[in-house]
């Protein structure tokens, strides 16, 4: 429920990023007759205005427009502050500095969460996204707004690099994948587009972003932190506390306390090791699966937000695009629960890939031509494509956990959070470059979410796989060593005793 916050934070451009219908009118006042509709057209054009030209009508001795009139159904950054003509690049710009924020965010929240722990990082993350929802609703400039983006990518990065992890780390393997098909996101998005078309001003869906994420914050008092993170910092007694809680929650008999004594042990031992992004590339193995699954996450976060953000460029209805775009993900992200399970991460991403490219292109073509249906067929493939890259997305981070040892897991993971915020920083400014050259945005799309479906290949399957837990050019993957066998929560429950054994798992920091 908490996800609404960075969901409606990260999305709200796609709604404030729009271009209302404009007209120039140089400084005329002769729209008497038509102040009160909703939309304009080029039949509202006369001789003192010209339909979304950057010059005034021929009559007139100016060279460039000095006034704008601006459709009134809808007001966003773009009618606030004049983002047309030689300011178009502005609205596209703002939404690059957000995706910075999420790229430093990445880079640095999984550092927080190890040195604070994943509770307050993830509330934190919540309050922040409050405050700076507020005050970007009281921009006074584009400038203001675009710094208040920035700490909002920010926020959204923090939320979302803790959030996984923390789940993850009170889940078993075989329900893991519930945490990623989970269509939270996918639902606020739809939600998004109805907010959009009933509010219809960007600092209103501002204010309301921060209204729905403010209850989350008060959840502190009853949300625990993770044992695994409490044991690996050697706070054994709240470990306990948290492992009591859960049996009590679940109706289950507490288990065997006394190991996490031995557990915090190891970790101690671990710990004499500091693991840096270095031990990634100092692996030949891991060198390899970091390049080909970084492929993977650099189209995605292209390709996601391209689609998002660019959903103008579609016909019809804006918030009935948005709308559409959306709630295609929630049957196709619920999918992957199960297909991860039945066929693999790696076959699912494969396949919803494949899906994606090809109707990108198919998107791509029909923009530059003139068919029969155009419009529908836009529409539909383009759909289409959005459910791929998001249901692909969600097996690509599982196969990117589970293939990584725990030594470096969360490092890989940041890692790769931060490759795909750079295809996020590239999607607004080709939605830009997409308005003077129709299809580059799903060319782009099509040919990185192949070459994408391609690099899968090469990724080992992880499905019913034990983890690594350190770094081992000779081990076998899905052999356990010692540790991991010790710890694992993969181990299945003694169900026929009528126990239960202690499923507490080695360190795992967060991405």
């Amino acid at each position: 429920m908490s996800k609404v916050g960075p969901t409606w934070s990260m999305l709200v451009m796609t709604f404030a990023g729009a271009i209302p219908s404009w007209q120039c009118e140089n400084g005329v006042n002769d729209y008497t007759s038509h102040n009160n509709l909703s939309t304009l057209n080029p039949a509202h054009s006369n001789g003192s205005a010209s339909f979304q030209q950057c010059y005034p009508s021929g009559n007139s001795t100016s060279d460039g427009c000095t006034d704008f009139k601006f459709a009134g159904d809808m007001n966003t950054i773009v009618s606030e502050w004049s983002l047309i003509c030689d300011k178009d690049w502005v609205a596209s710009t703002i939404t690059t500095i957000q995706m910075i924020g999420l790229l430093v965010s990445g880079l640095t929240a999984g550092h927080i969460a190890d040195g604070i722990g994943r509770k307050p990082t993830y509330f934190m993350s919540l309050l922040m996204l409050v405050i700076c929802n507020v005050i970007a609703g009281f921009s006074t400039s584009w400038k203001m707004f675009a710094v208040m983006r920035f700490l909002l990518g920010f926020g959204s990065g923090c939320y979302l690099t803790v959030f996984y992890n923390f789940m993850m780390e009170f889940i078993p393997s075989k329900h893991r994948p519930i945490v990623v098909a989970f269509p939270s996101w996918a639902v606020w998005a739809c939600a998004l587009g109805f907010l959009s078309s009933w509010l219809r001003d960007w600092s209103h869906i501002h204010f309301a972003t921060a209204v729905m994420t403010a209850p989350w914050i008060f959840f502190w008092w009853v949300t625990p932190e993770s044992f695994r993170y409490l044991v690996s910092h050697n706070k054994i007694n709240e470990a306990k506390d948290v492992v009591r809680m859960m049996a009590r929650i679940n109706g289950r008999p507490v288990p065997d306390l006394q190991k996490l004594r031995m557990l915090a042990d190891i970790d101690k031992a671990i710990d004499e090791r500091k693991y840096t992004v270095k031990d990634i590339f100092s692996s030949k193995t891991l060198r390899k699966y970091t390049f080909l699954l970084g492929v993977g996450w650099l189209s995605c976060g292209y390709g996601y937000y391209a689609i998002s953000f660019g959903v103008q460029s579609l016909s019809g209805s804006l918030f009935y695009n948005m709308f559409l775009l959306t709630v295609v993900e929630v049957p196709a992200q619920m999918s992957t629960y199960y297909l991860s399970n039945k066929f693999g991460r790696k076959c699912t991403a494969f396949g919803f890939f494949t899906i994606s490219s090809l109707s990108s292109i198919v998107v791509a073509v029909t923009q530059i031509t003139d068919i029969e249906l155009k419009h529908q067929l836009m529409n539909g493939f383009a759909m289409a494509a959005k459910m791929g890259v998001a249901a692909g997305w969600s097996a690509l981070m599982l196969l990117t956990t589970e293939n990584y040892p725990t030594v470096v897991r969360n490092i890989g993971f940041g890692l790769q959070c931060s490759v795909s915020r750079v295809g996020g920083m590239v999607a607004p400014l080709v939605v830009y470059l997409n308005h003077h050259f129709p299809g580059a945005l799903y060319f782009i799309c099509g040919g990185l979410l192949l070459i994408s479906a391609v690099c899968t290949l090469f990724i080992p399957e992880t499905k019913g796989r034990a983890m690594q837990d350190v770094i081992d050019e000779n081990a076998t993957r899905g052999s356990p060593c010692q540790l991991h066998s010790l710890l694992s929560s993969d181990s299945p429950s003694d169900e026929s005793s009528g126990t239960v054994t202690e499923n507490v798992p080695s360190k795992t920091s967060n991405h």
